[in-house]
């Protein structure tokens, strides 16, 4: 059990988000200039570790978002409940002709030494014009919650969908819930509703209620507003620059026990170099670095965080924790879509030192 938090042993729920929803067009590695067709994946940040705690490692998860009543809404409601994720909507009419919506993400995979290309339309977004108030949440914590999850893209979707986060953030502190929030700076969006000032003033309101923290070294600069490292990375996976930002972190918000990340070093779009590393209490941990061989990228460092977070849940060593999360994540890019298709028993495998040796 890791001694930096008080993770409480029951509830109703293990882990509760609160996102946005969005379907992600992708037409594998033709860019959409040439495309003629496409698969569609469910997704969101927030929700996709819920999916991936419920599918792969079992634990009773929800997600509190916004369902529009149209053909899109039934698709994505469809893969909420396949992936075992208790939905907890505000519901939106769709007027049939400009919404509101869910947000639809567009994310060729590349190839090679060709970058993928992501860009979104997430105009009139459903999610966008969430606010407090629009979710009851002592109802949803009435049988008890063990963790509540958010994220730097939900918060920045619209002016309100930060206190939407806060809100929630609250309910599940008198809950007694964990709570954490993955940074994922998106600058295009924050450009939207205010640029990197309004991103940072936000961020630290959200921040001040979170005990756990998911982001890189370019997340806390530009997320959390604090000084870039002080000791120069002699490459990707050198987690010495990023270790050397905890001070500053903690000094910001002191009430913030765990910060990790993954790292990546992007040899091609199909071949990764990847590892994981994570500050717990003032002790650091890093996972072993892996060669992959990248299906489709997306959704790797919700893969992270919902192992990581699994690790933490369960009470194994923080070691054992952080390689959870690195191994999921890695898993995950052997598989199309951003959610997981992995198996318990393959993330323990791998997190131990498994090959991908044929298994007979």
């Amino acid at each position: 059990m890791s001694e930096a938090l008080k993770v409480r042993q029951d509830g109703a729920l293990d882990f509760v988000s609160i996102g946005g929803m969005v379907i992600r067009l992708d037409p594998g590695i033709i860019p959409f200039r040439k495309a003629t067709e496409c698969k569609i994946h469910v997704s969101g940040g927030e929700f996709n570790v819920a999916a991936n705690l419920s599918d792969c490692f079992g634990m009773k998860t929800g997600i509190a978002t916004a369902m529009v009543d149209y053909p899109i809404g039934d698709l994505v409601n469809e893969r909420v409940r396949a992936m075992g994720v208790r939905p907890f909507y505000k519901q939106f009419k769709h007027n049939g002709v400009d919404g509101p919506n869910i947000a639809t993400v567009y994310s060729d995979r590349g190839q090679g030494v060709r970058a993928p290309v992501v860009f979104y339309n997430r105009a009139n977004e459903a999610a966008g014009k969430l606010k407090p108030g629009d979710f009851n949440w002592r109802a949803i914590f009435e049988g008890g919650v063990r963790w509540f999850h958010s994220g730097g893209i939900f918060a920045a979707l619209s002016p309100t969908t930060s206190d939407v986060i806060i809100e929630g953030m609250q309910a599940a502190k008198e809950a007694g819930a964990v709570v954490s929030f993955d940074l994922n700076y998106r600058e295009k969006l924050w450009n939207v509703i205010g640029g990197a000032k309004k991103a940072v003033e936000v961020i630290d309101r959200i921040v001040k209620n979170v005990d756990v923290l998911v982001g890189n070294e370019e997340d806390l600069q530009k997320g959390l507003g604090i000084p870039g490292p002080e000791v120069a990375a002699k490459s990707k996976l050198d987690p010495s620059a990023f270790f050397s930002m905890m001070e500053n972190v903690r000094k910001k918000h002191p009430q913030v026990k765990i910060v990790a990340t993954t790292l990546r070093e992007v040899h091609s779009t199909n071949r990764h170099s990847w590892s994981a590393v994570a500050w717990i209490n003032g002790k650091t941990h890093q996972a072993p670095t892996a060669e992959l061989d990248v299906y489709d990228r997306v959704g790797g460092g919700d893969g992270f965080a919902a192992g990581f977070f699994y690790g933490l849940l369960t009470g194994v060593s923080d070691e054992e924790a952080v390689k959870l999360g690195w191994a999921h994540g890695a898993l995950l890019t052997t598989f199309p879509g951003d959610t997981t298709m992995a198996s318990l028993d393959q993330v323990k495998s791998f997190a131990q030192g498994g090959s991908a040796r044929i298994q007979r």
